[in-house]
């Protein structure tokens, strides 16, 4: 820490700000299952660059993502969640090589796109009790939310409407997402370090962040059990659609 009052070559307040936005985006996660990274990606990058952003966003999905793994595994849906996030981590790499390639004003509108198609797949209508995902659209999901994880730190777009669309109990479709995004966070680490943008200081700043999103989480995650099922999905479309306002704003401002 310097006289100037800066800390990693951010000013403190920016990194109170920083805090503030992951115990939020935390406190989401813990309640619905996602949201984490598609609510704090597009806000870290407004004080670091977009690629900066999504490689932190990674990372701190890879800290939390042990955090209630054997309730997570006993929960999910494995024999659709397993396939989904083993083929993302294939695929992540090549999410991560276009994000590198890619300008900041170009990355910005694409990852605000995936926001807006996020909220707009999960309005669409429910599949009938009983309906079981073919293999086409589990590798479709595993191979779209892979090339999301290395491009925008946002494996949930193609993930939460595959499970929000099917008859299932909430608590099987949360596990069953958490347990994909960990996955795609271990796959997109090692993407980033493969490629050379995971660097000491965003390290750092993840290991900062870390108790905040730990507080969220956890508050998130206890209230998830008080909240009705119809309720539930309809706080996870408000999330998906408060993400996808405010990221469209962000791209017009």
């Amino acid at each position: 820490m310097s006289a100037s009052g800066t800390f990693l070559g951010l000013p403190l307040l920016t990194l109170a700000g920083a805090a503030a936005m992951t115990f939020g985006a935390a406190y989401v996660r813990g309640l619905t299952g996602f949201g984490m990274a598609i609510i704090l990606v597009p806000l870290l990058g407004l004080i670091i660059a977009p690629g900066e952003a999504v490689v932190l966003g990674i990372l701190l999905q890879l800290l939390i993502g042990p955090v209630g793994i054997k309730i997570i595994m006993a929960d999910a849906d494995r024999a659709t969640a397993l396939p989904i996030g083993l083929i993302a981590m294939v695929t992540t790499p090549l999410g991560m090589m276009a994000l590198e390639a890619a300008r900041p004003d170009v990355a910005r509108l694409l990852i605000t796109l995936v926001a807006v198609g996020a909220f707009v797949a999960v309005l669409l209508p429910k599949q009938p009790a009983g309906h079981r995902p073919g293999r086409v659209a589990v590798a479709g999901t595993g191979l779209a939310s892979g090339l999301l994880t290395g491009f925008a730190a946002m494996p949930g777009p193609p993930v939460v409407p595959f499970y929000l669309r099917r008859a299932l109990d909430p608590r099987i479709s949360r596990a069953s997402m958490l347990l994909i995004f960990f996955l795609t966070a271990i796959a997109g680490t090692l993407a980033a370090l493969w490629v050379g943008i995971a660097t000491l200081k965003l390290f750092l700043l993840s290991l900062l962040l870390f108790p905040p999103m730990w507080l969220g989480n956890r508050l998130g995650g206890r209230h998830f059990g008080s909240v009705p099922p119809h309720v539930w999905q309809a706080m996870v479309a408000l999330v998906l659609g408060i993400a996808a306002v405010s990221a469209v704003v962000r791209i017009l401002n």
